[in-house]
């Protein structure tokens, strides 16, 4: 049977589509594993990514070789809770107590402890949807609890101290997330919030009210709150959440003053912390919050102050401001250094040489801060230590002065509206002009910025101004006085 050229060619197309389908059928059979193995994530780029993807092993993942710029731009910020890794992995079930108020007041200790016991346990915030009704009984638990250690008296047992402070501690100490990327910029970034904040905010409101309370005994208390409990503690202000951080702060000041045989290691640690962040790390995000809490401490420092002190402040305070994260914590920083000022005006040298040393060379934004926190410190000086530093500071003041960055200049030039730094100036202008002269006169004829040189020719006019007014008024002062000596008869020479 003879068949046409058409019949032939119809059925050879047959047999090569048939031919395809079985062969996109195998493909698709290979694939299914790989989609649905964890190390494999379903992409768009098409079917030929697909197909490379099934011939992959299953133990090698693919790792995008670009910038993760782009992957972190496109990811978004969202809350993190660190309660997700010790989370018991079932549901938990709470027996209802009764309120504390509800029950007689002799049974009311026990109660509270058992309330206590309720609260050590930790839920999973990351899972919106699971246990919300023991978590709203935990919530107003604790609520009930705050409120409790607030107005009632009698239930500051022996007891409830460990009761109290494993509570705090199962619900507080934790490892902490770990940031979203390396690139973290807290000057930029949002921070990672806690999910499990409902929770976690009373607890610390807690923790306070106990701390706080009248019926408090450090002596017991000591025995619990200790050494470890203090480290763990300061290891929660690497948080994120600034929330956090503010609570923490309150709990560390009360310890500090509560606890007199731990303020010795609380310094301690803390110098050890902001050494690991200058020399080490450059990251921690509690600086400010802890130089908060140094603030008060320094003063209340008893005079004369120790040689530890003395040495924290030029080891450890000074390099602070070397770090590129400065201006998250420079105003409390400059705080700590004006406390140790006033307290003792003979580490005012040291103080200024040491920030001549590490002063920024190609930072504007920090040598504007410098030069603020220097003003500050010059607010405070005594003559006799001005004159001992004036020379190498005001040749630093000066080089501010005609710094091509108008900012830097414009608050170099604020001093000259400071009246306690002009005063210090006219008693040592022999010594500081010469060095100011130049650079005076060459931003008033060849600054770039008008701004810089209008603000020069601005504080001569006011100056010159000044000094108007005040020959003025000596001259009437002394017109005043020759008239009240004629007018008792005696004629002035």
């Amino acid at each position: 049977m003879i068949m046409s050229k058409a019949t032939v060619q119809t059925r050879a197309q047959a047999q090569a589509q048939t031919q395809a389908q079985a062969q996109a059928q195998t493909q698709t059979q290979t694939a299914k594993p790989a989609t649905g193995s964890s190390s494999f994530h379903t992409d768009t780029r098409g079917s030929r990514d697909m197909s490379s993807a099934a011939t992959t092993p299953p133990s090698v993942d693919k790792v995008d070789g670009f910038s993760r710029k782009s992957v972190r731009k496109a990811k978004q910020k969202r809350s993190q809770s660190s309660s997700q890794f010790r989370s018991q992995g079932k549901a938990i079930e709470l027996t209802p107590l009764p309120l504390l108020k509800d029950v007689p007041a002799a049974e009311q200790p026990e109660l509270f402890l058992k309330k206590l016991q309720q609260c050590s346990f930790i839920f999973d915030f990351m899972d919106t949807l699971s246990d919300l009704k023991m978590k709203e009984y935990k919530r107003s638990t604790l609520n009930e609890l705050v409120d409790y250690v607030t107005v009632s008296r009698g239930y500051l047992t022996e007891q409830a101290y460990p009761e109290v402070v494993r509570t705090v501690s199962y619900n507080i100490f934790r490892t902490l997330p770990p940031s979203d990327s390396n690139e973290f910029d807290p000057e930029e970034d949002e921070p990672t919030l806690e999910a499990s904040w409902p929770h976690l905010q009373l607890v610390y409101e807690f923790f306070i009210r106990f701390l706080e309370s009248q019926e408090f005994q450090p002596s017991i208390a000591k025995k619990y709150i200790d050494q470890k409990f203090v480290l763990q503690l300061l290891e929660l202000f690497d948080s994120e959440d600034p929330r956090e951080r503010d609570y923490l702060k309150t709990v560390l000041h009360r310890i500090y003053g509560k606890f007199l045989g731990l303020r010795a290691f609380i310094r301690k640690q803390i110098n050890n912390i902001f050494l690991r962040f200058v020399y080490e790390t450059e990251h921690f995000n509690g600086v400010a919050e802890l130089l908060e809490i140094l603030g008060s401490i320094i003063n209340g420092f008893a005079l004369p102050l120790k040689a530890e002190h003395k040495q924290f402040l030029v080891k450890v305070l000074i390099p602070l401001h070397t770090v590129r994260s400065l201006s998250l914590f420079h105003a409390q920083l400059a705080y700590c250094i004006v406390q140790f000022l006033e307290k003792d005006p003979t580490l005012t040298e040291p103080v200024i040489r040491g920030l001549l040393k590490f002063w920024p060379k190609t930072c504007s934004q920090k040598e504007v801060m410098y030069l603020g926190e220097l003003e500050e410190i010059l607010d405070v000086i005594e003559p006799s230590q001005f004159v001992k530093i004036q020379e190498p500071l005001f040749k630093q003041i000066s080089r501010c002065v005609s710094s091509p960055h108008f900012q830097v200049a414009e608050r170099a030039l604020y001093y000259w509206n400071n009246e306690y730094i002009m005063s210090l100036l006219e008693e040592n202008s022999n010594v500081i002009l010469p060095i100011m002269f130049a650079s005076l006169y060459r931003i008033s004829k060849e600054h770039w910025n008008p701004s810089v040189s209008d603000y020069f020719f601005h504080l001569h006019r006011e100056k010159k101004k000044e000094k108007e007014r005040e020959e003025l008024w000596k001259k009437l002062e002394d017109l005043e006085l020759k008239r009240g000596l004629r007018s008792d008869g005696i004629i002035p020479t």
